[in-house]
Order: structure tokens, then sequence, then C-alpha cells
């Protein structure tokens, strides 16, 4: 037996120690809606966003990781290197994130017919790919 979800969702946490920065590519850039933060155990605050059904959590320990994520993406590293959002404004997101001074690192590129993808990196190195279908 798998595992039973009750959300048809995914909640992404990502930890930084820049949430300034992170809430404005998250929530004024790409738009997510803004949910409000609270206090987590072990001390630190969390902010809530929305992205469809999904939550993605934007963690600020009160006490900064004795590590950062390896960069460089996909070649970067092993382990969590991107997450997708299937979009219908691929060319708006790029341009948004681009005029925003984030780099996009993998431009719109069609990888099949009627797909295309392009990739966007945020303040902490993170990449986003943003995923155009039909």
């Amino acid at each position: 037996m798998g595992v039973a979800l009750k959300k048809k969702a995914i909640d992404l946490g990502i930890v930084t120690t820049n949430p300034d920065d992170m809430l404005k590519f998250y929530r004024d850039t790409l738009g997510f809606e803004y949910q409000g933060d609270m206090q987590i155990p072990g001390g630190g605050k969390m902010h809530r966003l929305m992205c469809g059904d999904s939550m993605i959590k934007i963690v600020v320990p009160s006490v900064a990781p004795p590590a950062t994520a390896a960069p460089g993406g996909i070649q970067g590293a092993t382990g969590y290197r991107y997450w997708t959002m299937t979009v219908s404004n691929i060319e708006e997101m790029v341009k948004a994130c681009s005029e925003g001074g984030y780099k996009v690192v993998v431009p719109i590129s069609q990888i099949a017919p009627g797909t295309s993808i392009a990739i966007v990196v945020d303040p902490d190195g993170n990449w986003v790919e943003f995923l155009s279908v039909g």
C-alpha cells in the first residue's frame, strides 16, 4: 500500500537566511499568495505561501545552518536540485524574473513538440523550473 494522500499537492520547505529577498522573489515576483507566518519549534519563523494547491514554506531558523546547498543546479550535486511549476504564461514569468534581476539559467526552450521549459534562480541559488505544455 502506498501513501494515502489527504491533499493532492505537496508542501515544500526552503530554508534560508535571506527571507526578505526570498519573499520578494516568491511572493512579489512569482505572485504566490502569502498565507502568513508562524514561529517554528526550535526557534525561527516560517513564512507560508500558496502556489496553487501546494504550500511553499520559507523557513528562517533562529540560528544559521552550518552549511549551504551546493551551487550549480542540476549538475551541481545530488539531492533535491530544482522544482517545477506547470504554467500557462511562461513568457510572462521569465520576463518578470529577468526584469527583477533574477538569473535565467535556461531560457525558454522547446523540449518536445508543444512542451517548453525555462529555469530561473531564486535569491539563494535554488533552481525553479517553469513548464509549459500545449
